[in-house]
């Protein structure tokens, strides 16, 4: 079955807005044994619309289009829809009753222009959004069933799941599904991570496996695909291939499937019963904010100090030796550091990460030298590194805030901290 996706808006055409609802789309329907055949970006303009759907619903099966179903008047969905059907828009009391109860539940007033919502074509299926205003709908277009779905992330997933992926599959009457198995990673490269996977999709049955990579630095995404009838049996043959990457990669997995690397943190010191205080500067606090926007973080996060000099950071440092005040680090000031983190946050961890300001304008291929420490009570575990600046200087800070995190995460799986990597 041949399968579009449109996605409308001018802000998604002009690059204002990340189209993340096309990646989520796509992917829900790889992972249930259906294939994109192709993707289209459509501005907010009727007649670029209607040639996209006319064009969509002679070449395709089946077309899922996102956005343009809300109140206003660059909403154009239900009405070009209509047209490219050649039928009148009608409104659908049902639809409009379900609105004006949403309003009401709320306690706010509903605008004249929300009846917009409630126009849809004379023949079509209302597609149900069980926490939006915005109706869904199937309708035919030319040969293809077209499935219309609102801009709003949370409307959309849940749409898609209850909703279009079943009519989909039925019309399809396909029996086989994709399981993806997704690795996390930092410090490996792309070309590097390859080279390490090496022959790793002979390991399966029939080379059934498709070994893939998806890079959003300064994470490494690698996935492991296999389609079949049976979702137990595609997870057993999938065991002894997920066993091998993560020998092969060994400790730079950060994460697996839906985890985090921050989550997988959060996780580690509650099973401790641990807190946790962080000392960052160059990083902006982007460390501490990882950890601590994270469901429940309060039960682990005690505090985050994000300074530079002159600040409430040099207050706390001043506890160590002095040294941090002027001239160049020391993997002594670093540890003294973390342990007066400690004794000022009364936490049972610390993570320092602070670069060494006399360096910062050293190189245009590598940045300042940074240091990350690590600290209980009992011990105290430092690492080191100029990574190289790939791209602009948000990346490089990226890439620093990525090797904080790691470096607290190794060391509370016990790991060596410090180990050498593709980016510093």
């Amino acid at each position: 079955m041949r399968i579009e996706i449109i996605c409308t808006g001018d802000e998604i055409l002009t690059g204002k807005t990340v189209n993340t609802n096309f990646s989520h789309i796509s992917r829900r329907l790889e992972e249930v044994g259906l294939s994109v055949s192709w993707g289209t970006t459509v501005g907010d303009d009727r007649d670029t619309l209607l040639e996209a759907f006319r064009m969509a619903g002679d070449r395709s099966d089946a077309v899922i289009v996102n956005g343009g179903l809300g109140p206003t008047v660059d909403d154009l969905s239900q009405e070009i829809a209509a047209k490219a059907a050649g039928v009148n828009l009608v409104l659908n009391e049902h639809w409009l009753e379900r609105i004006e109860a949403l309003f009401r539940r709320y306690n706010l007033a509903m605008q004249p222009n929300n009846r917009k919502q409630a126009l849809l074509p004379a023949t079509a299926e209302i597609i149900d959004n069980p926490i939006g205003t915005a109706c869904g709908f199937e309708l035919t277009i030319g040969r293809a069933s077209f499935y219309f779905t609102p801009g709003v992330p949370k409307e959309l997933h849940l749409m898609l799941d209850a909703e279009v992926i079943p009519r989909l599959l039925a019309r399809s009457g396909t029996a086989t599904i994709s399981r993806v198995k997704r690795f996390h990673s930092f410090g490996l490269g792309e070309s590097h991570a390859d080279s390490l996977l090496e022959g790793i999709e002979g390991l399966a049955p029939n080379r059934g496996v498709k070994l893939g990579f998806q890079s959003h630095f300064p994470q490494l995404e690698t996935k492991l695909a296999l389609r079949g009838a049976d979702p137990a049996e595609l997870a057993r043959r999938l065991l002894p291939i997920e066993a091998e990457v993560r020998k092969r990669f060994g400790n730079f997995i950060v994460a697996e499937d839906d985890d985090t690397l921050e989550g997988i943190i959060l996780a580690t010191l509650e099973r401790k019963r641990a807190s946790l205080s962080v000392v960052e500067t160059f990083t902006g606090g982007r460390i501490a904010a990882r950890l601590a926007l994270l469901p429940d973080a309060e039960s682990v996060f005690r505090r985050g100090l994000v300074a530079q000099a002159g600040s409430e950071i040099e207050a706390i440092l001043s506890l160590a030796d002095g040294t941090l005040s002027s001239g160049p680090l020391t993997e002594k000031a670093i540890r003294d550091a973390a342990r007066a983190t400690l004794q000022v946050t009364h936490s049972t961890h610390a993570l320092v990460a602070l670069a060494d300001r006399d360096k910062i304008a050293e190189s245009a291929t590598r940045g300042p030298t940074l240091w990350f420490a690590v600290a209980t009570g009992q011990q105290v575990a430092v690492r080191s590194s100029r990574l190289l600046r790939i791209g602009d200087e948000e990346f490089f800070r990226a890439g620093a805030v990525e090797m904080g995190l790691d470096s607290l995460r190794r060391f509370l799986q016990g790991l060596p901290v410090e180990e050498k990597n593709d980016f510093g």
